[in-house]
C-alpha cells in the first residue's frame, strides 16, 4: 500500500493476519522492506505485519532534499498513525533502529516494545574526518559513487546478485561465504531502487539526531549487538554504558562473531529471530 506524508509517496508491505497485534519492520538504510523477507513465515499466522521503505528506499518516492534521520522518524509516525491503527511492537535494523528508539523516546503511545538490532544510536557521529569513523562510512562512500553508475547501466538484479556474491566482506571472505542468498537477493534489489543521495548526509556528517541517548527509551525490549571485534559493529561500550544507564529494562544482546549485518549473516540470523520471536511472545 501508499501513504502519504508531506507530499511524499511512502511504500508499506503488509502481510499476515489483519486481526492480529501489529508488529513493524524498520529496514537501514540503502536497504529496503525485502530485507525482512525471511520473518515473515514465523509471524503472519497471528501476526498483521507491516514493513516500512523510507523515502529514497524500495517502492517509497524519491524527495531530494529531504533525507534526514527527522524524516525517517516522520515517516514511521506516519506508517503508525495511518496504517498500524494502534502501539506496534517495532523491529529496526541501523537507521530502523535509531529511528525505532528515537520513535519510542518521542511517541511511546505509538510503541509497545522494541527490537533493536544494531541500532544507530550513536554517542557520537561518524563522518569521515572523525578520528576513528566506523568502517560503514567507506562502504557508503563506494556506494555512493558506484550506485548511480549500476542503475545508470540497467545491469539486471540477477548479475548485481552475481556480483554481490564475489564482494568482500568486512569480516572477510566473499558475501556468498557469509551472507544468506536471500539477503544478497534483496541488497541487489535495494541498490537498483535507491536514491543515492540518501547517504549525502551521513556522508557529510550533518545527518541530525533525533535518538537522544541520555533519555529512557521508554518501553521494553531486546537490543541484538554485534561484535566489538568487527568494525562495522556499531553499539559499542559508550552506547551499551548509556543504555545501561538509562534503559536498564531493555536486554541488550552482543553477538559474539557478527557485524553490522547481524540478520543477514548464515550464522547469526537465528539471535535476531530468537529476539523478535521472544519480544513478542511477552508484548
Amino acid at each position: 500500500m501508499q501513504i502519504e506524508r508531506d507530499g511524499v509517496s511512502l511504500h508499506i508491505a503488509e502481510d499476515g493476519n489483519p486481526d492480529g497485534p501489529v508488529v513493524m519492520f524498520l529496514h537501514g538504510i540503502t536497504s529496503s522492506t525485502d530485507t525482512w523477507s525471511w520473518a515473515l513465515p514465523d509471524l503472519v499466522a497471528r501476526h498483521r505485519v507491516l514493513r516500512l521503505d523510507f523515502r529514497g528506499h524500495g517502492l517509497s518516492a524519491r524527495a531530494p532534499g529531504t533525507y534526514s534521520f527527522a524524516n525517517c522518524l516522520g515517516d514511521a509516525i506516519a506508517a503508525c498513525e495511518q496504517v498500524a491503527g494502534g502501539p506496534a511492537v517495532v523491529v529496526g535494523h541501523s537507521l530502523g533502529g535509531g529511528t525505532a528508539a528515537a520513535l519510542a523516546q518521542q511517541r511511546p503511545d505509538l510503541v509497545r516494545a522494541v527490537v533493536l538490532e544494531d541500532p544507530a544510536i550513536f554517542t557520537g557521529t561518524i563522518p569521515p574526518d572523525a578520528d576513528e569513523p566506523n568502517a560503514l562510512v567507506g562502504v557508503f562512500a563506494m556506494m555512493r559513487e558506484s550506485i548511480p553508475m549500476l542503475q545508470a547501466s540497467g545491469v539486471t538484479v540477477d548479475a548485481l546478485v552475481g556480483m554481490l556474491e564475489q564482494s568482500p566482506s568486512l569480516a572477510g571472505g566473499l558475501f556468498k561465504d557469509s551472507l544468506h542468498a536471500d539477503a544478497i537477493h534483496a541488497m541487489a534489489v535495494a541498490m537498483l531502487e535507491l536514491d543515492a543521495s540518501v547517504l549525502d548526509p551521513v556522508l557529510s556528517g550533518q545527518m541530525d539526531h533525533v535518538y537522544d541517548p541520555s533519555r529512557s527509551i521508554p518501553v521494553p525490549g531486546i537490543v541484538v549487538a554485534g561484535d566489538e571485534a568487527f568494525p562495522d559493529t556499531i553499539v559499542r561500550a559508550p552506547e551499551k554504558a548509556l543504555l545501561a544507564q538509562h534503559s536498564p529494562q531493555l536486554d541488550v544482546r552482543v553477538v559474539a562473531g557478527a557485524g553490522h549485518l547481524i540478520h543477514d549473516s548464515i550464522a547469526h540470523r537465528e539471535a535476531v529471530r530468537v529476539a523478535v520471536r521472544e519480544v513478542l511472545a511477552t508484548h
